[in-house]
């Protein structure tokens, strides 16, 4: 098989939750076990950093392998989904896992897994476990899938967790209050691991604090210390400026607004990794947050594509990411606000349509995947909350229109979902 044969095969055999929702997902440890000792404990070569939390968890995954990478190690990064191709899931030092390596693995291994049934995501992490112990990483970030407690990735002892933040999201298959998302998400605790908790609730934090005793797991909430005193937009070469506690000048590449508690977070990781043993200077720390998508390939977080008209395009995609998003649209200075829009049919469409601005002009798309809710049901949806726009086939269509549409003073925003990024970014590429 050549690469391409190689992930179609891959998709048929275990259909991922990315692309068919419910039916590509499947919890448990079981089958992460059985290949885990299959390949002879791959994660116990490296150590681990391990990611859980609704929203954030890609952010802080990617600029703490940069800053790590920047300290000299050799780091693996773990995350999903990808946008343009699978193997930006699997990354070593930035670089995605070759080609022959996917296909190598495949060949010679799916008379052991395919009895199994894995799931796509447990082909994947296996598949990811693997690579890292055959490239020698000293770290690897490990970015949770769904969940924690039960997802497949909670195989490891990492030497730190950080769980980012708890908000409504995948509530089919975590709960349907903030408790049980919240305790779902606990679930990656470890005895004797520290944990960062990004952000908190009064009814999450009492779960974190529960499980911290019951596990033995000693618990920092970032908010408690904050570490971040100013954050500034910098107009002149995007990102943030920050001004923190322990680091007088820091630049974050991230411009999103939602990055400010991101980093927070991240700069409480990266003293509880020094305390664990990790070189890690100030330097790496500047360098590791202003170069972040170079570092590691880190891509979709409000991404500026044009200055003029102002293009830009996100992966948030619930109403915890909205949150900021809705902030960062409202404060653009601009003659007309386009938002290129659609959702996948089993997020919590209304809770995001409410929080949208009326003001703007809607452009309602949709993608290929089966998940992805029809530009003109979307659009029935959105008039409801007062939102107007036209319904477009394909995303290509509604940034065509959108383009026709717009002059230099005017702001086009493109997101809703990873899916409708994805098919940006790739439209960009032809």
């Amino acid at each position: 098989m050549n690469y391409k044969e190689t992930i179609d095969y891959l998709y048929r055999l275990a259909p991922s939750f990315q692309a068919v929702g419910k039916a590509g997902y499947k919890e448990g440890l079981e089958n992460s076990l059985l290949m885990d000792t299959h390949f002879g404990y791959p994660h116990l070569f490296f150590k681990s950093i391990h990611i859980a939390g609704t929203n954030g968890k890609g952010s802080t995954a990617h600029t703490v392998a940069s800053i790590l990478q920047h300290a000299g190690y050799r780091v693996g990064l773990y995350t999903s989904p990808h946008l343009l191709d699978f193997r930006e899931r699997i990354r070593v030092n930035g670089v995605p896992i070759p080609e022959d390596e996917v296909v190598s693995f495949v060949e010679k291994e799916k008379n052991f897994f395919e009895p199994l049934h894995p799931s796509f995501f447990e082909l994947t992490t296996a598949l990811a476990f693997w690579y890292f112990k055959k490239a020698h990483v000293d770290y690897a970030v490990i970015e949770v899938g769904l969940g924690g407690r039960l997802d497949c990735t909670n195989i490891i002892t990492p030497v730190l967790s950080i769980i980012t933040n708890i908000s409504f999201d995948h509530t089919q298959y975590l709960g349907d209050t903030l408790e049980k998302i919240a305790s779902e998400k606990a679930g990656i605790m470890k005895k004797n691991v520290p944990v960062i908790i990004g952000e908190a609730l009064p009814e999450t934090r009492r779960v974190f604090i529960r499980h911290a005793q019951e596990t033995g797991t000693p618990i920092t909430f970032a908010e408690d210390i904050p570490f971040v005193l100013e954050a500034t937009p910098d107009s002149h070469n995007g990102g943030i400026d920050y001004k923190t506690s322990i680091i007088e000048y820091l630049h974050g590449e991230l411009s999103g607004y939602c990055q400010e508690k991101n980093t927070n977070t991240i700069l409480h990781a990266v003293v509880a990794l020094q305390k664990t043993g990790a070189n890690i200077t100030t330097k790496n720390i500047q360098d590791g947050f202003s170069r972040v998508c170079e570092t590691t390939g880190l891509r979709g977080r409000w991404q500026i594509i044009t200055d003029s008209p102002k293009t830009v395009c996100d992966t948030g995609h619930n109403e915890g990411g909205f949150k900021y998003i809705v902030q960062q649209l409202e404060a653009q200075d601009c003659k007309t606000l386009r938002i290129i829009f659609g959702m996948v049919k089993d997020k919590d469409i209304n809770a995001v349509l409410k929080m949208l601005p009326r003001d703007a002009v809607y452009y309602f798309t949709q993608t290929s995947s089966p998940r992805s809710l029809k530009a003109t049901e979307l659009k029935k949806m959105a008039e409801q909350y007062g939102l107007q726009g036209t319904p477009y086939p394909s995303v290509g269509e509604a940034c065509q229109a959108a383009s026709g549409d717009a002059d230099t003073r005017d702001f086009i925003y493109i997101g809703g979902s990873t899916f409708i990024v994805a098919d940006y970014l790739e439209s960009l590429q032809k």
